[in-house]
């Protein structure tokens, strides 16, 4: 409660106090009874009621959201020029009186739903693009009176100005841009610069009527149930496209996975021939090496290949059979004649002739 409103309070109470003083100054003459200090009474009650209903009267208090106006019977044109600002304030009793706006934020919602908007029912905005389809808009306008044209605002719109200028002039506004765009970009690529196109131009229209735009918000567009329906199929088919993409991506990625594998396995086989022909080569070199060396002590020593083979043999060995015409690898040792007895010839056995039966 502010102080012009406990003013007005007291002020009010002596009221009532100067009016039941009359009425017990009444009574006391109607019972011929004396009403002399009644009367004394009467006369400051009335007096202080006066100055304290004067003094209410030019008492106000401005809250901090709100600015006023103040219609004034003996400024020259009918009201200041300058609104009041926050605070408790003092205007000519009787002669001026104010008229508080709200300079806070204020949203005026045109929707398709029945509950939402400022005005009960359909309050979409119907608007055709620029390939004819129509679409329904729902919208939001966040404004605010601008609170250096309080008083300008006043003078052109009063109160009437959210019904009678936010909401033609934001309509009008957005079935203008939206004849600008194809349906398409509407409700895709190019939304967001159709509503900070809408935003600009609303911007600047407010302005010049004494309001702050804080913002425009595009709630929804809703299709016609046809047009619905094909964009619904349009993207049902995108998606099966996308999906598409992805097994042949997918199948893709396996192919080349296998064909590293193959390539992998092929390098290691390369490798590892690789690695056994070197293996190879290294192991003929060791044995031509061997060989070399070998020769060489053969040479120095002739016999040493004849003791590396009687070492080879084994030591039980007393008759060893050659192939025919076989050069001996060992000298043999002179073989001794020795006596052989031979068996006694026998003489021959005489057959009978045969005879002819």
């Amino acid at each position: 409660m502010n102080v012009a409103s406990v003013v007005q309070m007291i002020a009010g109470l002596s009221w009532l106090l100067f009016i039941g003083a009359i009425i017990f100054a009444v009574m006391q003459a109607t019972r011929r009874r004396s009403f002399k200090g009644v009367v004394t009474l009467i006369i400051v009650a009335g007096v202080v009621a006066l100055l304290l209903s004067s003094a209410s009267a030019g008492l106000v208090f401005i809250q901090p959201e709100q600015r006023g106006v103040v219609i004034s019977a003996v400024a020259p044109k009918g009201y200041r020029e300058q609104a009041l600002q926050p605070g408790l304030r003092w205007i000519i009793p009787f002669f001026e009186n104010v008229i508080t706006y709200q300079i806070s934020k204020q949203t005026y919602t045109m929707s398709i739903a029945q509950m939402e908007g400022n005005i009960i029912g359909d309050d979409s905005i119907s608007a055709r693009t620029a390939d004819g389809q129509e679409v329904l808009v729902d919208a939001s306008v966040i404004f605010s009176v601008d609170p250096t044209q309080v008083v300008q605002v006043h003078i052109v719109w009063q109160n009437r100005f959210a019904n009678e200028l936010v909401r033609p002039l934001s309509r009008g506004i957005i079935r203008d841009a939206i004849s600008q765009f194809g349906v398409e970009e509407v409700y895709s690529s190019q939304r967001g610069v159709m509503a900070q196109q809408i935003r600009d131009e609303m911007g600047r229209k407010l302005n010049e009527n004494g309001l702050l735009l804080g913002d425009f918000v595009l709630r929804n567009i809703t299709f016609s149930p046809e047009y619905a329906a094909s964009v619904e199929q349009k993207q049902i088919a995108e998606q099966q496209a996308q999906q598409a993409r992805f097994v042949v991506e997918q199948r893709k990625q396996e192919a080349e996975q296998a064909r590293q594998v193959a390539q992998g396995r092929a390098d290691a086989v390369v490798i590892e021939a690789e690695g056994a022909a070197e293996a190879r080569v290294i192991e003929a070199q060791a044995e031509a090496e061997a060989l070399r060396k070998i020769a060489e002590a053969l040479q120095e020593n002739p016999d040493l290949l004849t003791y590396q083979y009687i070492t080879k043999l084994a030591p039980g060995v007393q008759v060893m059979l050659v192939p025919n015409n076989a050069p001996y690898l060992l000298p043999l040792p002179t073989l001794e004649p020795s006596t052989v007895t031979q068996p006694a010839p026998q003489p021959p056995v005489t057959q009978p002739p045969a005879t002819t039966p």
